[in-house]
This record gives structure tokens, sequence and C-alpha cells, in this order.
């Protein structure tokens, strides 16, 4: 079993039956799930904010890309408040930081404060990103992940795992269950994270595990360290 993980979730995972913003109810399943795997492991999240805002699909119109990545940061911020708030009502103790300044509404990510969570029992869920313009909150993750030495990133996404083409539009897409870092980076049809986070992953070395989050059990099978979904790895 891995001792520490960093779980990436989308915003649209959040929106659960939603067309778009935050689904409590998604939230406490999400909740349900880590409660199985928290008493052995400490867990990050990193969380995105696409059920809100995506930068790259606001740029245009006037609006400049640094001005579209800082709202989809902020679209981080809301899931993230909102999500820790969900977590502590059901008894899963968090807190969430921010890599952007807004004291007001979440605590400043800090190393030292992240540690200090995690050392009490809490689930650190940050927004923000890596709180710069030009990086997705994938790239995020992996640098968080390295920063606060995660064993995994464990990414939980809507499909069960890697393939070399769209399984939505081709039915002989082929998936992998597991794959190096380096063949991740150099496929041009693996897009399940972006290249800039594979090739950060590949760089030191961080495993990735890419598995579907809506299947009862699936967090705490990958933390177990069982065969799910797809491992990307040196």
């Amino acid at each position: 079993m891995y001792k520490r993980i960093l779980l990436k979730l989308s915003g649209e995972q959040l929106q659960g039956k939603f067309d778009g913003g935050f689904d409590a109810e998604r939230a406490a399943w999400i909740a349900d799930e880590i409660k199985k795997i928290q008493s052995g492991t400490e867990i990050i999240i990193m969380i995105g904010g696409g059920n809100y805002a995506r930068g790259a699909q606001l740029v245009g119109g006037g609006i400049g890309r640094v001005t579209a990545d800082n709202i989809g940061m902020m679209a981080t911020m809301m899931n993230a408040v909102a999500l820790a708030d969900v977590f502590n009502s059901v008894g899963v103790e968090s807190r969430a930081l921010t890599n952007i300044k807004a004291d007001q509404v979440a605590d400043q990510f800090t190393h030292r404060r992240a540690l200090s969570h995690l050392q009490k029992g809490r689930i650190v869920i940050v927004a923000g990103g890596i709180g710069r313009p030009f990086l997705t909150t994938d790239t995020a993750a992996v640098n968080l992940a390295l920063e606060l030495e995660c064993d995994a990133v464990l990414k939980a996404t809507k499909v069960d795992g890697v393939y070399d083409s769209d399984p939505a539009i081709n039915p002989d897409a082929k998936k992998f269950t597991t794959l190096t870092l380096q063949e991740a980076v150099e496929h041009p049809e693996v897009r399940i994270m972006d290249k800039a986070a594979m090739a950060l992953a590949e760089d030191h070395k961080q495993s990735l595990i890419i598995f579907e989050l809506l299947q009862e059990g699936n967090i705490a099978k990958a933390v177990a360290g069982e065969p799910i979904g797809s491992t990307i790895s040196s």
C-alpha cells in the first residue's frame, strides 16, 4: 500500500449529474471512497476547474491567455473550498490550500503547512494549479507530488486507463495496462495527461496510475497497488 499519494481530480467529475457547477452528492461519494484508504495513506488532492471555467477555452474576444488561465485557477479554488466543506461534513477532515493568493477564501499553500496537515491526518486539497499561467493542473499535480514526495500520482478519469486512440471514437482502441514514462511521452496518441506533465514525471521517475473514478473501490485498489487501469512508470 502506498503511504502518500496525490489524487488528481478534474472539475468535470465534480459537476456530477449537472451540466456544470458543483455536485455535493458526487463530492460526498468521493469522500466515502477516500474513507476506505484514509487510515493508512496520506492524501493530497489536486483539483481542476473545468466545471466552472477552462482557461484555454476563454481565450479570445479580448481575453488574453494570462487572464484566461487566471480565471481557470480561480475556478479550481471554488472547487477546493466546496470539496473541503463536503469532506469535513461527512467526517473526512480536510483543508483547502491555494497556490494563488486569496487569504479570505483559503490558506496559502506552503510546503510546511501541507506537511503539517498531513501529519495531523488531514486531506490536503490544493487549488490554483501551479500558480502560474500556461501550465495545466496535470503538470501542477506531478510537480506537487514531487514536492511532497508522493509514492504515486493517481489520476481518476472517466475512462478505465490509457489507450492508443480514443476508445469513444475507435472501438478497436488498444488499452495499455502498463507502459513506460518514455513511451507515454513519445506516443502521439497518449493524451490522458498533457505531455509537459508526463515529461516532468519521466524526468523524475514519478509513477502515474490512470483509472476510472466512478467504480466503487477503485481508489482503494489503486492505493493498494492492485492491477487497475494503466500504470505508467520507469
